[in-house]
């Protein structure tokens, strides 16, 4: 059976657990050798190990996304040669209406979802700008849509929807072989999501799931095969585009 991403080779930041775990697994199974990284580095490092037990190249690499230097790290030591895939992947959501937000929950937030996708995103398109490859951006639907329990990820998903089309455009009129894109996912079973209802209103999954026509929340595989389909082929006419797989949330 042929497979999409034959001899790629991916970073998946975040890749540990929710959907950049599903993105690892659903990347590899198409071909391509991972480098999963995140700061969880238990669970990381056994998901590279699972990888590679069923016959995947992979590996983990704890990273701390908001550090520069490691962004350059990450890209100088690619033990399966150069990076042809960047999946920013991580993220954080901390909760708290715009009156009662800290300034360092803010702050940390624009950190880890904003900045490192900068960083990121920089640090890819000067590495593949002579050969080739693709950056997916797991923004959000919230990147599109406003909520008032999540001022901070609102703005910070907000910001990577405009980094991605500014950064696609700059490289698109550059004549650089590199595509740039956004995903943005609806309500989705995560630890992320888990984690954040304890401080969210008690009927916040109640009335996110009544806004949802299809009536349900999103599997992390239903996700990680959209970003596969961003990296391939499949996508090759697609840049600075954003694409929503919210179950008709944004409808």
């Amino acid at each position: 059976m042929a497979v999409k991403l034959e001899n790629k080779v991916a970073i998946v930041t975040g890749g540990a657990r929710g959907i950049g775990n599903a993105t690892c697994r659903a990347l590899a199974l198409e071909g391509a050798a991972i480098i999963v990284t995140d700061v969880i580095v238990e669970e990381g490092e056994a998901l590279a190990a699972s990888l590679a037990d069923d016959g995947h190249k992979a590996v983990f690499r704890r990273q701390d996304v908001t550090s520069e230097v490691e962004w350059d790290e990450i890209f100088a030591a690619a033990p399966f040669g150069p990076i042809d895939i960047l999946v920013n992947n991580a993220g954080i959501g901390i909760p708290g209406s715009i009156e009662d937000q800290s300034f360092a929950d803010w702050r940390r937030t624009m950190a880890v979802n904003l900045d490192a996708v900068f960083l990121g995103t920089r640090a890819a398109v000067r590495h593949m700008k002579e050969r080739g490859g693709v950056i997916v951006n797991v923004c959000s639907i919230e990147g599109n849509v406003g909520n008032p329990h999540v001022p901070a990820y609102n703005a910070s998903k907000g910001g990577v929807r405009l980094l991605t089309k500014s950064a696609a455009l700059h490289c698109a009129r550059s004549g650089y072989p590199l595509r740039i894109n956004s995903l943005h996912p609806g309500y989705v079973a995560t630890p992320l999501v888990e984690n954040a209802l304890p401080d969210l209103p008690e009927d916040f999954a109640a009335k996110a799931l009544e806004r949802t026509p299809m009536g349900r929340f999103g599997e992390t595989d239903e996700i990680a095969r959209t970003v596969v389909f961003l990296a391939s082929e499949d996508a090759s006419y697609m840049t600075g585009a954003e694409l929503v797989v919210d179950g008709g949330y944004t409808a």
